[in-house]
């Protein structure tokens, strides 16, 4: 019991000795510049992908539309509009009629859109503007020097004609006359043939019905949007165990139609098997539109 009571003062007054020598050794580690090293290899931030998605645009525009980089600058995006990467390159376009509304589409996992504005300047304008500057206040006009009359020629000479504008290229497309929902197998009276602005057009777009008739559409396809040749794909059109109407001899100045079963899925064109229920007998055709084949 004595030992224990001699010992506690001396427990007790234990961190009075090493505190201070911690603090020492933190005084030293700050003084060496280990605090600054470690701030030093903090990252930087990574650029904003704004700024990315505008580079990208600037880059179609000079592009598309033959501008050079002080042609044009984009009005301020709203910082709010977070923009998303996209596994697949970006599609542009001018969907409207003027050249100042850039259309920014993601077609990959992440399919989104964006409108970009940009503000085009007009060189030859503010050519004029400095060749026909401002006219002087009248109290500062200088005296007026007379001037020649004008040769009697020129005075009854016909005012310039302004130049006409270069008709603008345009190709036909095909659009959707409503919205076309993922797996709708198209047919001609889901869709029309238009023409559009060759400018910003995508290369694929499809220019004839015949060519996407039957086909499945893979993604929500808005009414008026061309339809391009990825955005669709070959549906099936004989599902196996249904009833397909097959022809036979057809073009041969007769025609025999039999209800048969299918025994295979089918695309436009493909050649399946296919049974007679009645008979049992195996039969093949080839797929001509939706539950529909021709004998071989």
């Amino acid at each position: 019991m004595q030992m224990l009571c001699h010992n506690a003062p001396a427990r007790a007054a234990a961190p009075g000795l090493w505190v201070p020598a911690l603090r020492q050794a933190l005084l030293g580690l700050v003084l060496a510049g280990g605090l600054a090293t470690a701030v030093a290899q903090t990252p930087s931030d990574p650029p904003l992908a704004q700024e990315v998605l505008l580079k990208e645009v600037a880059a179609w525009m000079q592009q598309t539309q033959q501008l050079s980089p002080g042609q044009f600058e984009f009005a301020p995006m709203d910082s709010r509009v977070k923009v998303q990467p996209c596994d697949r390159p970006l599609i542009m376009d001018l969907p409207f009629a003027t050249r100042e509304t850039v259309r920014v589409r993601c077609l990959g996992a992440s399919s989104w859109q964006l409108y970009v504005r940009a503000i085009i300047k007009n060189p030859a304008l503010k050519q004029a503007t400095a060749a026909n500057p401002p006219a002087a206040p009248a109290g500062n006009l200088p005296p007026a020097t007379p001037t020649a009359p004008a040769p009697a020629s020129l005075a009854n000479a016909p005012a310039a004609t302004p130049a006409s504008p270069a008709p603008v290229a345009r190709r036909k497309v095909v659009v959707g006359t409503q919205l076309l929902r993922a797996g709708t197998v198209l047919s001609a009276a889901l869709l029309q043939e238009t023409e559009q602005a060759a400018t910003g057009l995508d290369n694929s777009a499809v220019t004839s019905i015949k060519d996407v008739e039957n086909a499945e559409v893979v993604r929500d396809i808005p009414a008026g949007t061309p339809l391009r040749s990825y955005d669709v794909r070959r549906a099936i059109l004989v599902k196996q165990g249904q009833l397909v109407m097959l022809t036979i001899g057809q073009g041969s100045g007769f025609a025999i139609v039999a209800r048969v079963e299918a025994l295979q899925d089918g695309r436009m064109g493909d050649q399946i098997r296919l049974k007679n229920p009645e008979s049992g007998r195996l039969l093949s055709g080839v797929v001509t539109g939706p539950n529909a084949a021709k004998g071989l």
